[in-house]
């Protein structure tokens, strides 16, 4: 049997997991794009687009003492209700994952059909950007500092200049002098 799940072209912020059910030594030849552009786990997800750069696979026995939710969050920022409650489920996993955030689909709209050796266990979201923040109710936020001007420039800008010219042409001098001697 296989899930279908649609993919929107504006997604943003979800995580994908899948759980891989193949032999170690099939691993790398299934996630792995060929030169020629066959790509088993493309093919699997029913995917028309797929940025190879963002497919994320993971030996689960890598992680170490490290449950895969603690890793979702540390590299996903995933969280809410909906993931706390598959965390367990996650933690109980062994082999390999694939992980897919949502830049994976390139932005493309699609519908993938999942297959065999792949299986879908969750999709999460990154927690949203908060929108809205408080109003600035400053006067310099609005524009007015105070009721004094600013200080005119100081026209001694133009003595320095001046000065940094009689100092920069003998020293100018004295280096051309050293370096043809």
């Amino acid at each position: 049997m296989s899930t279908t799940m649609h993919i929107k072209s504006s997604e943003r912020g979800v995580i994908r997991v899948f759980h891989i059910d193949l032999p170690r030594e099939a691993i790398e030849r299934f996630t792995t794009q060929a030169g020629t552009g066959e790509w088993p786990l493309q093919y699997a997800l029913g995917a028309k687009s797929l940025r190879s750069a963002f497919v994320e696979v993971i030996d689960l026995r890598d992680l170490g003492e490290m449950p895969l939710s603690q890793y979702l969050i540390n590299a996903h920022d995933v969280s809410g209700a909906d993931f706390d409650a598959m965390r367990p489920r996650l933690d109980a996993l062994t082999g390999f994952v694939l992980v897919l955030p949502s830049q994976a689909f390139n932005q493309t709209e699609q519908d993938l059909s999942i297959a065999t050796p792949l299986r879908w266990i969750g999709t999460f979201n990154e927690p949203k950007a908060a929108m809205g923040a408080a109003k600035i109710r400053t006067k310099s936020a609005k524009g007015t500092v105070g009721t004094k001007s600013a200080p005119a420039p100081s026209s001694n800008t133009g003595l320095w200049v001046v000065i940094g010219l009689f100092v920069l042409i003998p020293l100018t001098i004295i280096i051309a002098r050293f370096l043809m001697n």
